[in-house]
């Protein structure tokens, strides 16, 4: 029997709060509050030493069922395609051109938002639609 209870999903970034809060908007999540004897994030970030300042944010579903997404700064930046990505649930349930709709409003809210379309998968005979994406330092993610 595991003992594991949550999982993390732990982006390398350049600007963790603002990739954090792109993710925030896309998913409904919500920033957690700052550190116990600290009013604000900002307050909490000036406590810091300067090297550490902003050098992580995190983001939670406000519902605590899905998993905590936590953003670091790292010094390189993206080179290569993810070998992990999200996919966004949109059009869970739906089929045919409705799925693809559904998918192509939440793709425009997305790209409102600073994200990227890449590339529109159309239907065939084993999958639905789906849309690749890139997000705000251009990780890849699916509208699925």
């Amino acid at each position: 029997m595991t003992s594991v209870k949550k999982v993390q999903v732990t982006f390398d970034c350049a600007d963790p709060e603002r990739v954090a809060r792109f993710w925030c908007e896309v998913l409904g999540y919500v920033v957690p509050p700052p550190p116990e004897g600290f009013a604000t994030w900002d307050d909490y970030n000036r406590s810091l030493p300067p090297v550490d300042q902003g050098s992580w944010f995190a983001c939670v579903d406000p519902s605590g069922v899905g998993p905590r997404l936590y953003f670091q700064r790292v010094p390189e930046g993206k080179v290569a395609k993810n070998r992990v990505h999200l996919d966004v649930r949109a059009g869970t349930g739906l089929v045919g051109e409705e799925r693809l709709a559904t998918l192509q409003g939440e793709c425009a809210r997305l790209v409102a938002l600073g994200a990227v379309c890449v590339q529109v998968l159309l239907a065939d005979e084993e999958n639905e639609s789906c849309i690749v994406m890139r997000d705000i330092e251009g990780n890849e993610f699916c509208l699925d």
